[in-house]
């Protein structure tokens, strides 16, 4: 993996924590990261050229001008006054290649002075088994902190552990051992033969959290159920879980009264035009 920065910016090293989206269900990660990317006015440095992401090119995504101004597949941007570098991931990692990814990405975050990594996703709401709707939409996570992925900060916040996190499954253990033994191995050989139990260790923020932990660097892993379709609602709920553990002050937002979120101008496209009101 390679960076290439903007003229005149680099990577800052002060920039100690790193938040990413890992792809799944609906694409909430995404979405989450560019309401921080677009609330936090956080600018872009330069962007990651990685030979396991497909390629793709855009419009700008947070703006209508510059023109000219493309969005690329692995972006990064800097919020200094926050100490914060976000990377957005706009296409899909090659099939069978996320494990590779996730460990070129953790070893470009360990040589520029990362501490902890935030990674954001969701997951499939088939997939859950103790459903408690009565406190809303819930926040589940996952941290290196402790050998059973909890974490004291994270339970201050009212999160729960995911709880089909278990370190001693095979399939976290195998990814493990993989990851650390640096064994370079296809993921469809990785996961083949997947039972229901391993839907968790098979999804990309599982290869991100192990390849991120083995590098020594703390990881939080923010997660959230959800189905496909209107997905913003879960983004704003993550983006707002995400807020508490990385931002000092709420003034930090450029949002105003209540709406201290920045809707990114590329959403308004996200579900095509209305509606032609003369058809009903």
């Amino acid at each position: 993996m390679e960076f290439y920065a903007e003229e005149g910016k680099k990577l800052d090293e002060a920039c100690s924590t790193l938040v990413l989206p890992a792809l799944s269900v609906g694409n909430v990660g995404q979405l989450a990261v560019d309401l921080l990317i677009s609330s936090l006015r956080a600018e872009r440095i330069g962007y990651f050229d990685d030979p396991n992401v497909l390629p793709c090119v855009g419009n700008n995504a947070y703006a209508p001008s510059p023109p000219g101004d493309l969005s690329l597949p692995l972006e990064a941007f800097d919020s200094s006054s926050n100490r914060l570098t976000l990377v957005q991931q706009r296409s899909p990692v090659v099939k069978g290649m996320m494990v590779e990814f996730a460990k070129n990405l953790a070893n470009v975050a360990a040589r520029n002075g990362k501490k902890h990594v935030i990674v954001l996703s969701s997951l499939d709401f088939k997939q859950w088994q103790n459903i408690d709707m009565s406190s809303g939409l819930q926040i589940y996570y996952l941290s290196s902190s402790s050998t059973d992925g909890t974490d004291e900060d994270c339970e201050k916040h009212g999160w729960k552990r995911l709880p089909e996190y278990n370190p001693a499954h095979k399939r976290w253990e195998y990814l493990s051992s993989t990851i650390e033994e640096n064994i370079v191995q296809d993921d469809d050989l990785l996961f083949e033969d997947l039972k229901e139990e391993d839907y968790y260790p098979s999804l990309p923020f599982a290869a991100l959290f192990s390849c991120f932990k083995a590098k020594g660097l703390k990881v939080t892993c923010l997660l959230c159920y959800c189905s496909e379709g209107d997905n913003i609602p879960d983004a704003f709920q993550l983006a707002e879980a995400a807020s508490k553990i990385l931002i000092q002050s709420p003034n930090d937002f450029e949002g105003t009264g209540s709406g201290r979120w920045i809707v990114p101008f590329s959403w308004k496209s996200v579900y095509g035009p209305p509606p032609d009101t003369s058809l009903f």
